[in-house]
Parts: structure tokens; C-alpha cells; sequence
């Protein structure tokens, strides 16, 4: 049997764009590929994740609506596999269902329930899904095919959070399916497609059969979709090794690109099998290491990581319906990475960049800006802020009392450059790109309704190493093509600094982010509290104090534009924290 997977882009809400999608890839699949099954991913037809769109009641109704105009329109004589929201079938229990189902010939011929209904993370759908019951398999051209949609699969893994009864694979597995698919919408997070797939190879060895990987791909808000389709399966070679450790990958689809790949299962080697064997096989994360960018991430890892920022801005601006773009260019090495994203994002005619100096602004960063943009080549306009910053102290300095100048001056400048951002957004219906990092975001060290303005925190999730690592990457690729460096050299080795006093630098307000970042690492990804941070090594009252600084930062998160979410746990969705609250984790007491 041939199987076509079509990893789509599908937007959330758009069910006349969506259904034209599935119809065209359909269309090619039958009549370019000859498939007797071309498999979308979860939810293709109303987009992932719908929310609180499921409370209303029209959105539902068009889910089933369109699955219906689907049914009368798809070609003939093509099963059609694809993830809607449906109704309850149950008498009980909430009143909707995540549900795949097969169309075939204008019938609905097999539907599958989600099971595995995740709420740790960016994901909240036992709030919305009633859980399957019952799985089967659909027999179709010899084969018996079970459906475990995405988290169905995720059982496997040591999830923080989680722990789910029941175990579909193994439901499906004991009945005996020859093929097992696997629609998901599987969010990016930088490394995860190593677990992903040592996860699939884990379950088809375990049961002796492929697995079709069928991922959504494209960002909605703040998450990405990486695509990376893939079959793994078993095959001869493997069968006659000595000690199977895993099936080859026969199938590779595009990463953070829509794709239309196809497989014949008649590749892979049919071998009797019995009763999936007992018990399960947990997976851990599995992440590669390269000294040179110090993050614990490949080179491959990283080319990787820019490719989902990249889309993710694309996206973002295509769906909310913006043309064009642009950022505030300070010299500094945040906004250099943001420039860079956002041209090959949607093009150099269609960014601009502004550098606005102050009193405080050096030359050298001055220099630095210019020369990027002249790099990237897109538009750079310069827009002093002195005149307004004198203004605005001479308006303030009786209410001021004489008082000395601090963070409120500093801060004002920052506001003053929001302000100019925001007119042009306003004047020319422009995207403002924001331009801080997560080690910035998480101790507050950004100014509300100042560099905080903007529509989209493009690197809000990496952390000021990885946005060194990743600039680094970016000239080595552009030196190992025969150019030269994108980002200039001086933006990469020069100190960071704000430059909003004299001689400024971030190390002045903040520990070096060698140590800041692997703290936050420990504290945000891995939930240690005080006590588990300091056994690692570090110092107590260091840790205390950026403890208490992240908790007290929280406000200025709450009122952030939203992250382009690529670790494990990003701001915004993906923690969700009480702002007024003790910091209970230092003992601290209010």
C-alpha cells in the first residue's frame, strides 16, 4: 500500500483554506503518487491548539461541517485520513472529542478518539476532550492500521506531571495491527526530534511493525510546529542483526516546510508477531553537545533552531495579516539576531530598522548598527531621542525634587524608543519585532511599554548564551559559504550593555549570564528549588537573589508580547504563574 503523508500548515479557524489544502494535497497525493492513503496531522481541519475557540458553539459546528463538505468533494477511490473536533459520542463526560477520522469514497469508514489528553506544558485539552474508550484497527489493502494520536505515543516517555492509566499502543499493539500512524501536533523544542524518534523505533521494535509519523507543521501564536514526518520500519537488515537496536528511518520529510512524501509499506519486512510484550519502555531526552557554542546543542541543532524562528515570525505575520516589519537596531547583539531573523523571514524591502542613540549611545554601537543593516541591506533610518529625552526631564524635573538620576531616567529614554516604534507601527501598519532575550525576560531586566513594546518577542526563549551561539553559527556558515560575517564582529565580543548611563554594562546589574543562564536552567526547566540548586554547586545567596528577581518579574511577563516558544518551557503558555505571591522558595515572607 502506498502512503502519502501530508504535513501541513493548516491556521487555526481558517476552515475554507484548511478543507482547500487537504483537497489540493489530495489531489497530488492520487494523482502525482498514486497513494491509496494520504495521512494529515491531528486537527488539520480547524488548526492546533483551537483553545477557547471549542466554547463556541460555531466552531464546532464548522469543524463538522467541513468534514462533511470534505466527505463530498476529496477524489475518489484515496482513504483520507485527518484530525477534526467532533461531538461526545459517549453519554457522558465533556462534551467534545479530538478525533481522527478516515473518508473514503464520500463515507466516513473508521473514526479514532484521542486517549492521552495532555495538560502540562502549552496544553490544556482535558479542559475541553472527553477520552477514548475503545480502539480498533482499520483494515484497509491487507493492512490492520491503528491510530495513536500524538500524546497517545507520549506515554512512553518520563514526563514531569503525568501519569496515564491507560496505554493505547499497547491497546492496538494486543490487537494485532500490522501498521501503526501516529497524527500529531507535536510542538518544536530544540533537540526533541532525537527523542521523537528513539521513541518511534522503541515502539516498533516493540510491537515488530512501521510507524508513519504524521507532525503538523507551521507556528500558531507562540508555537511551532516543526514538521520531520518520518517512517520508521523494519527491515531486513535489521531482522538479521544480532542485537536490534533500531529500525532505520525509510522516510524523511522537510523541517518547518510544508511536504508531501510517500512510502510503500510493501518496503517494510512482515515477520510474525505476537502479544506486545510487557510492560513499557520509557525514553529519555537525548540532546548532542558541541563545545564551540558551549550550549549542548549541534551545529545541526542550531541551523535548526534559526529555521523555527524564522518561520515563526513568517507565520505570525502572515496569519494576524501584516505585510511588513520592523525593530528597534541598537548595536547590541540581541537586536543584530532579530534583524538577521526577521530579513530572511519576510525579506530585506520589507524591514526597517531604527537606530535611536541617546547621550549615552557610544559610537562604536552606532558604527555596529549601521554596518549590519548595510549586511542585511534592508532600510535604516536614524531617530535621535535627546531632543525628546530633554523635554521630557524638563517637564518632570520640579515633581523629579532634584532627586539624582536612576533607573526612572533610564527608563524613560527606553519608553521614549518605544514610543517612536509604536508611532510607526500605528503610521504604517508595521509588526514591531521585540528584541529581548529570556535571561533579560526572566529577571526583569527589560522596561515595560519601553524595549518591551512589540507584537512578537522573536528571541523571548533563548537564553543570552544560546543568542551568542546562535550568531556565531550564523557568521560560520557565512564564512564556510566564501562571505563574510553577517553580524559584525564587534557586536559578538563587545560587552552587553543597555547604554542607558554612562559606562553601563549588563554585569553590572546582572551575574555573568555563564551563571545566570545554567541557574535559570535549573530553576525554570528543571523545577529545583533553592536547596537542589545550591546542592548543585552554586552559591546560596546568589541563587536566593535570582530566585526572588524572577519571581518579582513576573508582572512585567504577564504584560509581554507573546514568545516564539522553542525549549521546554518558555514564558506565556508554557508557565503560568500567580504575580502577587510570597517567594516562598528562599523563605522569603511578605
Amino acid at each position: 500500500m502506498r502512503i502519502s503523508i501530508a504535513q501541513i500548515n493548516s491556521t487555526i479557524g481558517d476552515f475554507f483554506g484548511n478543507r482547500e489544502k487537504i483537497l489540493a494535497f489530495t489531489k497530488r497525493a492520487r494523482e502525482e503518487r498514486q497513494a491509496d492513503l494520504i495521512l494529515f496531522p491531528e486537527l488539520a481541519i480547524c488548526g492546533y491548539p483551537p483553545m477557547d475557540l471549542l466554547d463556541q458553539d460555531s466552531f464546532v459546528e464548522m469543524n463538522i461541517r467541513t468534514l462533511h463538505m470534505l466527505q463530498r468533494d476529496l477524489p475518489p477511490d484515496i482513504a483520507v485520513g485527518l484530525g477534526f473536533v467532533n461531538r461526545n459520542p459517549y453519554s457522558r463526560g465533556k462534551s467534545l472529542v479530538n478525533e481522527y477520522g478516515i473518508l473514503l469514497n464520500g463515507k466516513l469508514v473508521f473514526e479514532q478518539l484521542k486517549t492521552l489528553l495532555p495538560t502540562y506544558d502549552v496544553f490544556d485539552e482535558a479542559r475541553n476532550f472527553e477520552p477514548s474508550r475503545e480502539w480498533s484497527a482499520f483494515e484497509y489493502k491487507r493492512e490492520r492500521i491503528g491510530f495513536a494520536i500524538c500524546e497517545d505515543v507520549w506515554r512512553e516517555t518520563d514526563i514531569p506531571g503525568t501519569s496515564y492509566i491507560r496505554d493505547p499502543v499497547r491497546e492496538l499493539l494486543d490487537q494485532g495491527i500490522s501498521l501503526l500512524c501516529v497524527p500529531s501536533a507535536s510542538p518544536y523544542v530544540a533537540g526533541k526530534l532525537k527523542v521523537r524518534r528513539a521513541l518511534a523505533e522503541r515502539i516498533a521494535i516493540r510491537g515488530n511493525i512501521p510507524l508513519v509519523y504524521i507532525n503538523a507543521v507551521g507556528a500558531n501564536d507562540s508555537i511551532l510546529f516543526d514538521g520531520r514526518s518520518f517512517v520508521v520500519a523494519p527491515t531486513a537488515e535489521a531482522a538479521a542483526s544480532a542485537s536490534v537496536k533500531n529500525y532505520p528511518v525509510q522516510l524523511d520529510a522537510k523541517a518547518f516546510a510544508e511536504d508531501l512524501v510517500t512510502w510503500d509499506s510493501g518496503d517494510a519486512l512482515r515477520t510474525p508477531r505476537t502479544k506486545a510484550a510487557a510492560g513499557s519502555t520509557t525514553v529519555a531526552a537525548q540532546t548532542g553537545t558541541d563545545n564551540f557554542f558551549k550550549v549542548g546543542l549541534t551545529r545541526y541543532e542550531l541551523d535548526m533552531l534559526e529555521e523555527g524562528l524564522v518561520m515563526g515570525i513568517r507565520d505570525y505575520m502572515v496569519k494576524c495579516g501584516f505585510k511588513r516589519a520592523h525593530l528597534g537596531l541598537s548595536g547590541g547583539i540581541d537586536s543584530a539576531l532579530v534583524a538577521y531573523l526577521g530579513v530572511k523571514a519576510i525579506g530585506k524591502d520589507k524591514i526597517v530598522c531604527f537606530s535611536m542613540p541617546s547621550r549615552f549611545s557610544s559610537q562604536g554601537s552606532k558604527d555596529d548598527a549601521r554596518e549590519l543593516s548595510e549586511n542585511l541591506g534592508c532600510r535604516y533610518e536614524v531617530l535621535p531621542i535627546e531632543p525628546v529625552f530633554t523635554s521630557f526631564l524638563s517637564t518632570l524635573e520640579e515633581v523629579f525634587e532634584k532627586r539624582p538620576f536612576d533607573i526612572a531616567e533610564e527608563n524613560l529614554q527606553a519608553r521614549i524608543r518605544g514610543s517612536l516604534l509604536m508611532a510607526y507601527s500605528n503610521k504604517f501598519d508595521s509588526m514591531l519585532l521585540t528584541t529581548g532575550n529570556k535571561s533579560e525576560l526572566a529577571m526583569g531586566y527589560c522596561t515595560l511599554y519601553g524595549d518591551m513594546n512589540g507584537a512578537l518577542a522573536v528571541i523571548g526563549d533563548l537564553f543570552k548564551i544560546e543568542v551568542f551561539a546562535l550568531c556565531k553559527r550564523i557568521n560560520e556558515r557565512s564564512l564556510a559559504a566564501g562571505a563574510k560575517a553577517i553580524i559584525p564582529e564587534a557586536i559578538i565580543t563587545k560587552p552587553p550593555s543597555a547604554e542607558l548611563r554612562p559606562d553601563q554594562k549588563d554585569q553590572d546589574s546582572l551575574p555573568p549570564y555563564e551563571v545566570l543562564d545554567e541557574i535559570l536552567k535549573l530553576y525554570l526547566f528543571e523545577n529545583l528549588s533553592k536547596d537542589g540548586i545550591v546542592k548543585q554547586g552554586w552559591e546560596e545567596e546568589l541563587v536566593s537573589r535570582i530566585i526572588r528577581t524572577v519571581a518579582r518579574a513576573e508582572f512585567k511577563r504577564r504584560q509581554a508580547p507573546p514568545v516564539l516558544k522553542v525549549s521546554p518551557r518558555a514564558f506565556g503558555m508554557g508557565r503560568r504563574m500567580p504575580i502577587a505571591r510570597s517567594v516562598y522558595e528562599i523563605g522569603e515572607r511578605n
